[in-house]
Formats: structure tokens, sequence, C-alpha cells
């Protein structure tokens, strides 16, 4: 297998001075046997999850629940988002042997959701869509009464692709939009807002599949922005999405340029309501895949 380059990491070249962050962003400390489980059941099977390649804050409680997000394709992604903890560097050869390992990683886990998402793969010519779909099989062979969430790139608006994914069956499509139009070229350099929505719109036409989307706030957006976003992706087929306070992994990534208020996100969460959006996960510690196993309504 080619090995991966670790040495480029996704930062800016303005290293920015972190802000201090308020209390009620404070997460404990990482540790506990269901953590240490499901970290050694990880690293035994030779796993990446976005919990920890990402450093996500939530990772200990949701180790502890014995939950994790499995980051699918090497932990090196071919573009460059400001906003994002996943290295940048040359991708590895895909393995054909990790559906199965991803499979027995959910079973030894007894998982009622399980949760699949990737680096960004523009090397691929499918941009990894049959890799995906190989997983979701192996996954639903192992544990058939599982319900599957994907979490994809946006395979550069590839309808093949998509088409792929979704014929594995997954029962939740999970695109994150990230942030408002205005700050695209800042925070996603490579990714394009309207490729994006109309990735979940191609989504919500196949029968049967939920579709979701995430949002990060705190980046300098304007509420007019966000509402606009909101009824976006609820006139695109979204029906669930979560909303969270951006944090910088780094100062060398963007900037925090404001930490919101609790409050405000259950404005946020009655505003996409509004909007036409079923279901609205709101929150500063918030993340797309979080607690994602009680986020599913009723089918």
């Amino acid at each position: 297998m080619t090995p991966c380059d670790p040495s480029s990491e996704g930062s800016s070249d303005h290293p920015q001075k972190p802000a201090r962050k308020p209390s009620w962003l404070k997460v404990r400390g990482f540790g506990g046997a269901g953590f240490n489980r499901v970290s050694s059941l990880i690293s035994d099977l030779s796993l990446k999850t976005v919990c920890q390649e990402a450093n996500c804050p939530n990772r200990g409680e949701c180790f502890n629940r014995g939950t994790a997000v499995f980051l699918i394709m090497g932990p090196n992604c071919t573009r460059n988002c400001r906003f994002c903890d996943v290295k940048s560097g040359l991708p590895c050869e895909l393995d054909a042997d990790e559906p199965r390992r991803v499979a027995e990683a959910s079973r030894r886990l007894e998982l009622r959701h399980v949760v699949i998402t990737s680096v960004t793969r523009d090397d691929l010519h499918d941009g990894g869509a049959a890799h995906f779909a190989a997983t979701v099989t192996e996954v639903r062979r192992a544990l058939p009464q599982a319900t599957i969430e994907v979490l994809t790139p946006d395979f550069r608006g590839r309808e093949e692709a998509l088409e792929i994914v979704i014929k594995s069956n997954p029962d939740v499509f999970n695109h994150n939009i990230e942030t408002v139009p205005s700050l695209y070229s800042q925070v996603r350099p490579g990714a394009d807002y309207v490729r994006s929505l109309s990735l979940l719109k191609r989504a919500s036409l196949y029968e049967g599949l939920l579709v979701k989307s995430g949002l990060m706030v705190g980046l300098g957006e304007t509420r007019p922005e966000l509402y606009e976003v909101f009824q976006n992706l609820a006139d695109n087929g979204v029906s669930l999405l979560t909303i969270g306070q951006y944090l910088a992994p780094s100062p060398l990534h963007f900037p925090v340029v404001r930490f919101v208020p609790p409050e405000e996100f259950d404005e946020y969460r009655y505003a996409a309501e509004g909007a036409g959006i079923a279901s609205v996960f709101s929150g500063p510690l918030v993340r797309s895949s979080y607690l994602a196993d009680t986020f599913i309504p009723e089918r």
C-alpha cells in the first residue's frame, strides 16, 4: 500500500491568538472504561474515526457511550479547508479490507446506528463512492437491524457517484453545507455552495432516504445569511439539520469570530424549523454526527 504523506495539515498562513472559550464550551477530559474500550477496538482493527482525526470535543462522551464515527479512505484529505483538523496531504491507496473491518467494529460495539464518513478524495474517479457503498454493504450484512448514515463529500457534483452510494441503501444521506455562501472562499476553498445544495436535492429525490446537513456558526456569518441557508436547505429536501459552534482546531486555522451563546442556538432551531426543516439539533457542542443515533425520527 502506498504510504500517506503526513507532513501537511489544513491550515491558514495567518496565525491567530485563540480566544478564551466560555464556560458552556468546556468539556470533561477523555478517559473511562468505555473510552478505553472503543479506543482499543479502533486501534486493534486499524481503523480511523473522525472523532480522533478531527479532534472532536465530544469524543470522550461518545466513546463512553460506545459509539464512534468511522472515517474511511485514509487520514489525509485532498482538500485544504481552513476549519478542519483532518490532515491534508498525499492520499493513501484504498484499503479493500477496510469495509469488512468497519463492519466488524460496528458488530462488536453492537451499534444500532452506524455513521460512516470519509476524507475528500478528489484523486479518485468516483470520489470514493464505491468504497462507501462497499462499507455500507458490509455493515448491513453484519448488523441487518442497524440504521446506517453516510456523511459524504460532494463528489465534485458527479451524479453517478451519488447514485452508487445511495444504491447501497443507507438510511440517512448526510452532506454538510458547513457555512454561509459568503464565507466559502475563505473557509471552504475547493467547495461550492450551489454544488452542495444540488447534491442534497438529488439525494432527496430517492424515496425513503432521509437527507441531513450540518452548519457551523461563529465564523462571521450574519443572522439573515443563516436564515437564508435554512430556507435553501429546506427547499432542497433537507429534513435533518445540525447546528453547532465552530471551534478553531489551532491558531493556524480560520479564527473563531464569535462564541454564540446557548440561547441563540434555540433561536436558530426555531428559525430552521420555521423554514420547513423537520428535525433540528442545535447547540454549542452539537456536531454533524453527535448523538446521531438519537436524532432519527420514527419511520
